[in-house]
């Protein structure tokens, strides 16, 4: 087995009905841009009632029929952020953790210890979470995973990781590993995956590569290295 073969996002979705929230930061193969993706999935009314808003190059889930919100807790927030040279993403409201903390002159791991796994038992789904942080012409990203420890909440365990931008080269992570009851919690580090220069081929890759019946939204964001222009395609299954 090659260790460093990288697969492409949809051989590592193949088969999976539900792998939930997931992130994909990486850089074109072509070198010229940096790439950040989120995309939601749902199973109940409630986590398929939703739409992705963007509104000053900020992404924001919103309810698709107010009417029909149950719990607007842990599916309304702040999916994308910018602030100064760093652009964050995550799967909940820890989005705001993060830029406030980068405010208060905290790092990314820092700010996120003041949060956890989601408390919606027996699932526990993790806090996902990734910034990417520009420089002249290239950034580096980090990502980051809170998940329960045990079946039973009791604790939560913290993973962070931070990666140089190479060419043609992404991590993804996501909330579960497959479908499931309980759903299993995602296991280990960041997947590689590959990424290729087409924004419209990249966000069609993705989007097909997820479970027609519990895809719900995607947002894939291109930045331009050279002169920092960005590039959106927005995704939304209820429209």
């Amino acid at each position: 087995m090659d260790i460093y073969a990288i697969p492409t996002i949809a051989e590592r979705l193949q088969g999976n009905t539900y792998p939930g929230r997931g992130i994909v930061i990486g850089r074109t193969a072509d070198g010229r841009n940096a790439v950040a993706a989120y995309f939601i999935m749902g199973r109940s009314a409630n986590s398929r009632n939703r739409v992705f808003i963007e509104r000053g190059g900020e992404v924001f889930t919103e309810p698709f029929d107010a009417s029909k919100v149950e719990d607007p807790s842990l599916i309304i927030y702040a999916a994308v952020r910018h602030y100064e040279n760093k652009l964050v993403v995550t799967n909940g409201d820890q989005t705001d953790t993060v830029v406030e903390g980068l405010k208060a002159g905290r790092s990314f791991a820092d700010a996120l210890t003041a949060r956890e796994f989601e408390p919606d038992a027996p699932n526990f789904t993790p806090r996902i979470s990734g910034m990417l942080t520009f420089g002249k012409g290239d950034f580096t990203y980090d990502m980051s995973i809170l998940k329960s420890i045990d079946e039973s909440g009791s604790a939560c365990a913290r993973y962070a990781f931070s990666y140089p931008s190479k060419p043609g080269l992404g991590h993804f992570l996501h909330t579960y590993v497959c479908d499931g009851n309980p759903i299993p919690t995602f296991q280990g580090e960041p997947e590689r995956v590959a990424i290729g220069s087409d924004i419209d081929a990249v966000t069609e890759e993705i989007w097909n590569a997820l479970d027609e019946n519990n895809r719900i939204s995607l947002f894939v964001r291109f930045t331009d290295l050279a002169t920092g222009r960005t590039t959106d395609r927005l995704v939304n299954k209820n429209q």
